[in-house]
């Protein structure tokens, strides 16, 4: 004989909180305790102590009939106790997101896929390029393409532009799909957070417009991936996902692109997917990933 699984009532909210403060005893208890006594039922959860920056991390999904104002009614409460930076969000929300592109396909062809047909938790309600080269991607999955030019003397107005998307279309999200623009500091400060970028991991031995194929000559054998957060350091923001593959001196430049593309698709997807499912917190210049 079976023991049934118990089911959540038909009228449950299953929510994520995540949450970071200074470390301290009874966090755990008194974050669960909040949750137990509103009557929600705890399905995951995850803690990190970080002994360098004296911060605490947590990640918790719950099940619970209770409205969501009174639950963050009492998570305000607990979060002036403990100084804590809090959210609270349904579980598998798709997050409103925004695309940036330049000329390159492969990551925004695969994202657009993978939240189409593979359960990518994105809303992407649009695509912006510096460039017309990728209209046509984003017209055949129905997604409205933007085209902002950018140039020394139009950055500014660029700028401007992208911020008045953001702010019409309630983006949460931007991703910079290989877009081969620098944002701006003031822009990375306003976006603080919300943008995801991808690059090849050669950084920084081979920089330029042409990295896979300095990368060729001198026969490297692991090429790879990193996604970050963007900030006014230039390549240099808090890492989310990072892998790599083998190359060997049977590659050519081509075969190392197409490898490198490769591994950048599955590491963007993966940050992106991490972040949509807010298990991504910052903690300084580093990250905790609740994976």
């Amino acid at each position: 004989m079976t023991t049934p699984v118990p089911t959540a009532p038909a009228d449950a909210q299953h929510l994520v909180l995540t949450l970071s403060c200074p470390d301290r005893p009874g966090i755990v208890n008194a974050v669960s305790g909040a949750l137990a006594r509103r009557g929600g039922n705890i399905t995951e959860s995850k803690q990190f102590g970080d002994e360098v920056s004296g911060l605490f991390f947590m990640r918790v999904q719950v099940q619970t009939t209770v409205a969501r104002e009174e639950l963050e009614k009492d998570l305000a409460e607990l979060a002036r106790t403990y100084s804590m930076t809090w959210s609270l969000d349904e579980v598998g929300r798709p997050m409103r997101t925004l695309i940036m592109v330049s000329k390159e396909g492969h990551c925004l062809t695969d994202l657009l896929f993978r939240a189409r047909s593979q359960g990518l938790p994105i809303d992407v309600v649009g695509v912006v390029g510096n460039h017309e080269d990728l209209r046509p991607v984003a017209d055949f999955y129905g997604v409205p393409f933007h085209h902002i030019p950018v140039s020394r003397e139009t950055k500014a107005d660029a700028e401007a532009q992208l911020l008045e998307l953001v702010d019409s279309l309630n983006v949460e999200l931007v991703v910079l799909a290989r877009y081969m623009q620098i944002l701006s500091p003031a822009l990375c400060e306003r976006l603080h957070g919300g943008v995801i970028n991808i690059h090849h991991s050669f950084l920084p031995s081979f920089k330029g417009a042409n990295p896979y194929r300095q990368a060729h000559e001198r026969g490297v054998k692991l090429i790879g991936a990193t996604a970050h957060y963007v900030t006014p350091d230039l390549d240099e923001g808090p890492i989310i996902e990072q892998d790599v593959t083998r190359a060997g001196h049977e590659d050519s430049v081509e075969t190392l692109r197409a490898k490198g593309q490769d591994v950048e698709r599955r590491v963007l997807a993966q940050a992106v997917r991490w972040h949509a499912e807010h298990r991504v917190l910052l903690n300084g210049h580093r990250t905790v990933v609740f994976a």
